[in-house]
């Protein structure tokens, strides 16, 4: 950050240090252009208030019974920033406050008026991109502060705060520390357990039908051929997929054959060889574009087409924007401005012709309600667009890949209709005295229109299967003899719907009004990150977790995870933002209750019981029960005989989704052999046996007392235990003392390479012998061991401890190697060498920024601040500006905040 301001200066505050190097540029020296760097205050920790101000605001930072007066504290970095923005602020003669023009940016422009206190005129300035001109524009043309927005902002941090705070602690005692409950996520969590207990509900239902190539019966036919498909039999309709319901039943009349039957049908199709064309029908069809991107259509089409997640894409979009090359990229608008319509149309008459647009310009309803809505949509910024190629040399791969959709996207939406004609097709076959009958369909486009630019992509969706593939049919005519060939019985299984994805669930929440279309990528970042959800491919699964958690918030939460109840709370947050509601009035009764609802308050005074047991067991069918445990899910099996024994566990494998745990397959994991248990020797130097063992927390070896020596008795055949020698008599003494413990044997995990099936007992006895003294430091003398810890394998010397690259090198390492890494600067050195990427200076520290490769991934570090790359991002891709966006993004969180340790009391000397 710069020196203050001299004399006479126009202050400007933006949240980002990548738009504030721009917007300087665009300006000129009659304005200096700072960074808050994001929030620079938010709700205080407890620990954070001050002692006179505890009995008010103690427990939530919200003074509940005095208007929900919140308590805000700057953070650490916050502190640093305000005291540079009031240096700067001194020499100037006006204040712009240029935060992003939305809740979220007038809430911190709102703290930062608080904050700084200025005595000069105060103004909002707005924009919606980031190029000279729009900047220029917003200079001449500021507004006051939106106070009903700001107010919209705050509502929702003391909602959040309250639901959080009051919920989760429950979820604690119930189900796992350091699980969360929250206004959005605990909803979004509900839609993917939903979706997976319809998958678990569901009944497949089988039908089969029959396929063939159909062919004109003329020379070039065989050319012509195309797929046909079995639809009637008799008259009757055949079953398709869609007729049965998720129970495997049938919803309508339709015929239903099974394999037999169909096979014979088959047999004597071939046999006839030929069909006549019965029905031909064509009919004409038109395709519209779909509206340039919103926020929530951008991250659906960012998933389907760039396997993007929603946090990536926005992350993209962000960069985007603040370069320059795009408009905001958090807007709820469909619109676009009347340059950007003039260059749309224009470019799409550049590209492809004076028929790619129709005569006048395309408009877009919205049916939102939100105060984002001023936003234009989301467009290539300026008053003409820039292509792809235009701008290739000035992207990383993945802005360039965001940027080509949404310019394809924006040139589409001002494009004309597509035009269609689809030709359905009736084969008649006289099939051993049953009437067959087959139909085909094709699709042949006339006029492109604004496919020529861009087609949107679809979610999977139950039924899929069912529809054939576009195809071009041949010249026919009613009456016309073609023949058949490749006829082939296909059996089919229904299946139950898709899971959700990044892109259908984002979909689903704004089509539920859960949340807004802003908070969408950060909502889905939070159920992958509490554990709630894991991604297989694309696919969003829920864990035993999830189901766990969500089963005591309908049980005892009902309203606060109910859709409807959660948009309702949306649209009375937008309905505050557009100055309809007051924020105190909304937020008691909320909280306290009122006529129309309970009230947080009493929910949570009056939860009951909550027997925690059964909130985390479920049947699966009479073979077992899915018990969700401190460690973890597993299966609980009853013994029938016996009782009152006491159960057996089984472990469930880690990637089976939870509607795969069928009955049959629990019962293949309860017969299953027991992994590990399996004695590899006995330990020479002690004579114990070294078993291999599965563990609840992974696969390791164990030392134990071989069992006792047994002997048969000559007289009577039975097999008996041998008496110890009876030891000589010692003499009696006064009370004994307690024992001490017997000793714990000797246990040690495996690695990660290692597999219980083929560890061997050398192997075994090397683990157990772990650590490893690999030598003595010629120096100091200091012996240095090679061990695993939590994080990974690493050498210890007395209290230096430095990590190994692999597990490997704890057998393999050697007292020089040991040495050598020992000799290196702890942190310096060994990150200079382990540099990905090495960027210019940081324009907040003023050190520069290195890309590494560290214990839990690819992070970047200006060797202050460390900020992890986030997943879905390619390390190689990390530009300079990501970089510090990055950097400051993390430094906006402030640090971490560990517990405060707690000091024992020290007991007072006993008297003597």
């Amino acid at each position: 950050m710069s020196k203050a301001a001299s004399q006479g200066k126009k202050l400007v505050i933006v949240e980002s240090p990548t738009k504030m190097r721009s917007i300087q540029g665009y300006l000129g020296d009659g304005y200096e252009v700072l960074s808050s760097v994001g929030h620079i205050r938010d709700l205080a920790d407890k620990r954070d208030i001050p002692a006179d101000k505890k009995q008010a605001y103690g427990k939530y930072s919200i003074d509940i019974e005095n208007g929900f007066d919140p308590y805000y504290v700057e953070s650490e970095r916050g502190k640093k920033t305000v005291a540079e923005l009031k240096r700067a602020l001194k020499g100037a003669d006006e204040l712009l406050l240029a935060t992003d023009e939305d809740r979220e940016g007038e809430a911190i422009a709102w703290h930062l008026l608080q904050t700084l206190k200025p005595k000069v005129p105060v103004k909002r300035m707005v924009f919606h991109e980031i190029t000279k001109d729009a900047i220029r524009a917003a200079v001449g043309n500021t507004r006051e502060l939106d106070l009903a927005l700001v107010d919209a902002q705050e509502t929702r941090r003391i909602l959040d705060r309250l639901y959080g705070w009051d919920v989760s602690p429950v979820l604690w005692f119930k189900v796992q520390q350091g699980t969360s409950a929250g206004r959005v996520q605990s909803a979004a969590t509900r839609l993917v357990v939903d979706r997976e207990r319809e998958r678990m509900a569901f009944v497949s239902a089988s039908y089969w039908d029959i396929e063939a190539l159909a062919a004109p019966n003329r020379p070039q036919g065989i050319d012509e051929a195309f797929a046909t498909r079995l639809a009637r039999v008799d008259g009757a309709s055949l079953a398709r997929g869609t007729d049965f319901d998720d129970r495997g039943e049938l919803k309508k009349a339709v015929l239903v054959l099974d394999e037999a039957q169909v096979r014979e049908l088959a047999t004597a199709i071939e046999a006839a060889g030929e069909a006549s064309v019965s029905a031909l029908e064509s009919k004409p069809g038109t395709r519209s574009p779909k509206p340039p991107f919103t926020t929530s259509t951008l991250q659906q089409e960012a998933g389907r087409k760039l396997s993007m997640s929603a946090k990536h894409a926005m992350s993209v979009a962000q960069r985007l924007y603040e370069k320059g090359f795009i408009t905001y990229m958090r807007t709820d608008s469909t619109a676009l401005s009347t340059q950007a319509v003039h260059a749309a149309r224009e470019q799409a008459v550049a590209m492809y012709g004076d028929k790619a647009v129709p005569p006048n310009p395309r408009t877009y309803r919205n049916n939102s309600k939100n105060a984002q809505e001023a936003h234009e949509a989301i467009r290539p910024s300026g008053e003409t667009f820039r292509t792809p190629a235009d701008v290739s040399n000035e992207l990383d791969r993945d802005e360039l890949r965001l940027y080509d959709l949404i310019w394809k996207r924006t040139m589409a939406s001002q494009m004309s209709d597509a035009k269609y004609e689809t030709t359905t097709v009736t084969l008649a076959v006289n099939a051993g005295g049953r009437r067959v009958e087959f139909t085909a369909s094709g699709t042949v486009y006339t006029f492109k229109g604004f496919l020529e630019a861009y087609e949107e992509g679809r979610d999977e969706k139950r039924g899929d299967s069912d529809k054939a593939d576009d195809q071009s049919l041949p010249t026919m005519a009613v009456g016309d003899v073609l023949r058949l060939k490749d006829v082939e019985p296909k059996g089919h299984s229904t299946s139950p719907k898709p899971r959700y994805t990044e892109a259908s669930l984002v979909k689903a929440l704004e089509e539920k009004g859960i949340g807004r279309p802003s908070t969408f990528a950060s909502i889905i970042d939070v159920i992958l990150n509490r554990g709630y959800v894991t991604k297989r491919g694309q696919a969003l699964i829920p864990s035993w977790l999830a189901f766990s958690v969500v089963r005591l918030l309908e049980q005892h939460f009902a309203d606060l995870v109910d859709y409807d109840f959660t948009a309702a709370l949306e649209d009375d947050l937008d309905a505050i933002a557009r100055g309809e509601q007051k924020r105190e009035d909304w937020l008691k009764e909320f909280y306290f209750g009122s006529d129309q609802q309970v009230g947080l308050r009493n929910i949570v005074d009056n939860l009951g019981e909550i027997d925690a047991r059964a909130l985390n067991s479920t049947p699966i069918g009479d073979v077992a029960t899915l018990r969700f445990g401190k460690y973890g899910p597993y299966l609980e099996v009853a013994d029938k005989e016996n009782p009152d024994a006491e159960p057996r566990r089984v472990n469930i494998p880690e990637d089976l989704a939870p509607d795969e745990l069928t009955p049959e397959r629990a019962q293949e994991l309860i017969d299953a052999p027991v992994a590990g248990d399996r004695v590899l020797g006995e330990n020479p130097a002690n004579g114990k046996l070294v078993v291999v063992k599965d563990g609840r927390f992974g696969p390791y070896v164990q030392e134990t007392d071989p069992p006792a020596e047994e002997a048969v008795d000559e007289a009577t055949g039975e097999v008996v235990p041998v008496e110890p020698e009876p030891e000589a008599a010692a003499p009696k003494k006064r009370a004994a003392k307690k024992a001490p413990a017997a000793p714990k044997p000797r246990t040690a995990s495996l690695f990660k390479s290692m597999s219980v099936d083929t560890l061997d007992l050398e192997t075994a006895l090397r683990l157990l012998d772990l650590p490893r003294v690999v030598g003595a430091d010629p120096e100091t003398g200091a012996e240095i061991t090679a061990q695993n810890g939590r994080y990974g394998p690493y050498l210890k010397k007395g209290t230096d401890s430095r990590t190994l690259q692999s597990e490997q090198q704890i057998f393999d390492i050697t007292l020089d190697e040991a040495l050598a890494i020992y000799a290196q600067p702890k942190y310096g050195a060994r990150g200079a060498s382990s540099a990905l990427k090495e960027f210019e200076n940081d324009p907040t520290s003023g050190k520069p920024i290195k890309l590494k490769d560290g214990r839990f991934g690819p992070y970047v570090t200006d060797g202050e601040t460390n900020a992890t790359i986030p997943r879905g991002e390619e390390a190689t891709e990390v530009t300079f500006e990501r970089a510090v966006q990055l950097l400051a993004d993390k430094r906006a969180k402030g640090p971490v905040k560990r517990p405060a340790r707690k000091t024992a009391a020290r007991k007072p000397a006993a008297k003597k």
